[in-house]
């Protein structure tokens, strides 16, 4: 009895002995029907019908294309002349195509290359043939590049292909600044340009984005230059840099020709100017759009000092995608105990302590860094030299607070940078000189926690800056205590990680209370801390053993303010303290080559 449950094509389950009964299925029927079909149609055996195309003359079954096609069906079952008809004209069908097409409905096979891919998605798309028309549409997605993807999108559109038309947009957003060149990109519309730039998907920086607004309006300016407005909207102007904006955006002829473009500049500039949102009520909306789903936030490491005390010119940046560290251009100096930070998506190092023939000298300088360029160049110096300063962006400024000056004094200085303009200018200094402090930026204001005096006690304390008003006021408490400890910024919390403790507090930036937070594993000092994701990655630094032995390392940890944990990310590449840790945003990151 077991031998009827045997998998075979005369098998009875166990259903059909107890109902005494036995049912047959031949399961390649159906192909072998189509294969004798086939021959039969080959050798004009029982045919009724004749396709013509040109000269070319192809017999069928009336039967067999009407059960393979809505169009044929219609033609045959529904008493239209050709129902009656010998011999059947398909006008516009080349004669090889229709071949293919008789061909794969008798044989379930066709072969789709270059030479007749359109051709077939045309026949497809007319003899309604949606499997074919697929199949188009995979050859073609396989087939897609920067130079061809909108025009792919167009015909896609023209088929109903949404496959290859999802595909193809994706393709033009991925290679955005390569399809920007090309002249299909001249012939869209403008509500197919406007929904391209506005896609936050858009793999392109901002300055690329108006580019190609200018390239599309200047290709027919008569017409298209009532567009201006609408296009413009698109550009996500607080991620433009400054000097772009004002210097080429500011005076592009299309730009002064519109009366809402120029409100927008206004309102821009305004925004930049007053530091302040509630100064341009009218542009907080626009400005509030986030970074694009491009844009990839990157932790870069910058100087420091190795384990044995040698400073380090590597900027490395971690990649996610290898998961492997990649060497950027170094520094062009040797030097440590310099403040670095990021502004539009740029790095700049400030001040230091630079070794030369094995001489010390504190520096003034300030270095530049472009992912894009890979390259590092020359700013306008700071007013004082200084090392162990701390440096700080908010808006369009670079802040440089106290450090070291050239007499070795603490300084209370507070420089700010305009990074538009390129000048230094001083501001209000701080009420006490701090050495080492944690600062952060938030709400128009800089926050200034702790850090130690002349005689290196610390400071209970927290100094707090108003940049609209350019004023200093001051808060003592209990809960700082804190030296060589970075702090960053989630939300309306600003994060004080550790300082020759392993004590974490979150300053509540709206009610001035101080939260404690997940403690580290180690005592650490002198460690890089940045945001990537809205968690903190902390790099390096150094550690208090046990055994009040103090250690370099090399660990990358992360802490999750939402689970209120840590986690270990990993190593450095080396043993590191005294180091830039920044995040650095870019959509066009590609590994440099050196």
């Amino acid at each position: 009895m077991a031998q009827l449950h045997e998998q075979t094509p005369f098998s009875m389950n166990e259903d059909m002995v107890l109902h005494n009964y036995f049912h047959f299925k031949e399961t390649d029927l159906s192909h072998q029907l189509l294969k004798q079909l086939n021959a039969q149609r080959k050798k004009a055996i029982l045919t009724d019908v004749i396709l013509c195309a040109g000269d070319k003359e192809v017999p069928c079954h009336r039967n067999v294309l009407a059960s393979s096609s809505p169009y044929f069906r219609a033609m045959f079952c529904n008493n239209f002349k050709e129902s009656f008809l010998t011999h059947v004209h398909l006008l516009g069908v080349p004669v090889d195509i229709l071949t293919q097409i008789v061909d794969y409905v008798y044989t379930g096979e066709i072969t789709i290359n270059a030479t007749n891919v359109f051709s077939l998605l045309e026949a497809a798309g007319i003899y309604q043939y949606p499997k074919v028309l697929e199949a188009c549409s995979l050859y073609l997605q396989s087939q897609l590049t920067a130079t061809n993807c909108l025009g792919m999108v167009r015909l896609a559109q023209i088929f109903s292909c949404k496959s290859l038309e999802k595909k193809a947009k994706a393709v033009a957003l991925q290679h955005f600044p390569e399809v920007a060149s090309c002249e299909d990109l001249k012939e869209l519309t403008c509500t197919e340009l406007a929904d391209y730039l506005g896609d936050d998907g858009l793999c392109a920086e901002e300055e690329q984005v108006f580019d190609t607004v200018t390239t599309w309006i200047n290709h027919d300016p008569k017409t298209r230059q009532k567009h201006m407005h609408e296009l413009f909207k698109k550009v996500r102007l607080q991620y433009v840099h400054p000097t772009y904006l004002f210097h080429f955006i500011a005076n592009n002829p299309f730009i002064q020709s519109s009366p809402v473009c120029r409100h927008i500049l206004e309102s821009v500039s305004r925004l930049i100017f007053s530091l302040s949102l509630a100064n341009s009520p009218d542009i907080m909306p626009m400005w509030c759009v986030p970074r694009r789903y491009a844009s990839q936030e990157f932790l870069v490491i910058v100087g420091g000092r190795k384990s044995n005390q040698e400073t380090t010119k590597e900027a490395l940046l971690y990649d996610s995608r290898s998961k492997q560290w990649v060497a950027l251009s170094k520094l062009p100096v040797h030097l440590y105990k310099a403040s670095s930070v990021c502004l539009h998506s740029n790095i700049y190092i400030l001040g230091g302590l630079v070794v030369h023939n094995k001489k010390t000298t504190i520096s003034a300088c300030v270095y530049s860094y472009s992912l894009k360029m890979n390259h590092w160049k020359p700013e306008v110096d700071m007013l004082v030299p200084c090392y162990s300063n701390q440096a700080i962006a908010h808006m369009n400024y670079i802040f440089s607070l106290g450090g070291v000056g050239p007499s070795q004094e603490i300084l209370n200085t507070l420089h700010r940078y305009d990074s538009i303009f390129g000048i230094w200018e001083s501001m209000a200094p701080m009420p006490v000189a701090v050495l080492h402090p944690a600062i952060a930026a938030k709400n128009q204001r800089l926050y200034v926690f702790g850090g130690e005096d002349v005689v290196q006690n610390a400071v209970r304390l927290i100094q707090v800056y108003n940049v609209s008003r350019n004023m200093w006021f001051r808060m003592e408490t209990r809960m700082v205590k804190n030296i060589c400890a970075p702090a960053a910024v989630i939300g309306d919390r600003i994060i004080i990680i550790g300082g020759y403790t392993r004590r974490v507090i979150a300053f509540d930036t709206k009610s001035s209370q101080f939260v404690k937070c997940a403690d580290m594993k180690e005592r650490k000092m002198h460690h890089g801390a940045t945001v990537i994701n809205n968690k903190i990655y902390v790099t390096g630094g150094r550690f208090v053993t046990s055994d009040n032995i103090i250690e370099d390392s090399d660990a990358i940890d992360c802490y999750d303010p939402e689970t209120d944990s840590w986690i270990s990310k990993g190593k450095l590449p080396h043993k590191l303290f005294d180091h830039g840790c920044l995040t650095l945003h870019s959509i066009s990151y590609k590994p440099p080559t050196h």
